[in-house]
């Protein structure tokens, strides 16, 4: 379909068919394997309010809302443009199940004090947080699409500003969920800091004998537990192959969650 810009949107089917998102095709970041790894690291029993920080269209949130059905959600995300999309896949009749449990909130990550939280971001107000941050240098991968430059490039201070936020809403002893390259790990423990410990880390690899390409990241908030590696994450078990492993193909699809072990 194509929408009145002109800019062509696609409704696409996840976990699936659990449910649909609309994205734009060819501008902005297209939703994949990263939004679904990272909403595997949400396992909660009962009622819980969750917010995914930078939530662009929405795929990692509404994963966590199809796979559990107590889960209220909240997308953050400071692009108008891209919020619309969410909203548009909140308006599917196929994901009627989900959508009144889906908040949407217009804000910037960054925003501290009075100012996030007259954004609709209030202290202490969710039991999980869940991030998946722009990681590519800003000299990486130039692009004329500022929407998707505006979703890929870091910039100075990220991880401090967005985790600093995560820890200002979330309730004590709640759970931190981010993916991120390996290059950003030291940057996310520093930025951790005192807000969080029991960070747990799962290197995400493409094939044995090839570097890592992702990590993902859980923390709690006020923990003093140590800093945890986890066995890694294989993508695909054959090295001639792109199917995914058996394992990484059930967080893909949203059959079972990546629980921490701590």
């Amino acid at each position: 379909m194509t929408v009145a810009t002109g800019v062509v949107e696609t409704v696409d089917a996840f976990h699936r068919g659990r449910f649909y998102l609309v994205q734009p095709k060819g501008r902005g970041h297209r939703a994949g394997m990263d939004a679904m790894l990272l909403a595997a690291l949400v396992d909660h029993d009962g009622p819980f309010r969750l917010a995914d920080l930078g939530a662009g269209a929405g795929a990692a949130g509404l994963a966590v809302a199809a796979r559990l059905a107590e889960a209220e959600v909240t997308l953050v995300e400071r692009s108008a443009e891209m919020l619309a999309y969410a909203a548009k896949s909140l308006a599917l009749p196929e994901n009627a199940a989900i959508a009144p449990r889906v908040d949407l909130v217009e804000a910037d990550v960054t925003l501290t004090g009075r100012a996030r939280v007259a954004a609709g971001l209030a202290d202490d107000s969710f039991h999980h947080v869940i991030m998946n941050p722009p990681f590519n240098d800003g000299r990486d991968r130039r692009t004329p699409d500022s929407l998707r430059a505006e979703a890929h490039a870091m910039t100075g201070a990220l991880f401090e500003a967005w985790i600093r936020t995560a820890g200002a809403i979330m309730v004590p002893g709640g759970q931190l969920s981010l993916i991120a390259r390996p290059e950003s790990v030291a940057e996310i423990i520093d930025a951790c800091g005192r807000r969080f410990g029991g960070i747990e880390i799962t290197p995400v690899y493409p094939r044995t004998g090839e570097n890592a390409v992702r990590v993902l990241v859980t923390a709690i908030k006020g923990s003093r537990a140590r800093l945890a590696f986890r066995s890694p994450l294989l993508m695909h078990d054959d090295p001639e192959s792109h199917a995914f492993s058996a394992g990484v193909d059930d967080l893909n699809n949203g059959r079972r969650a990546y629980p921490r072990k701590g």
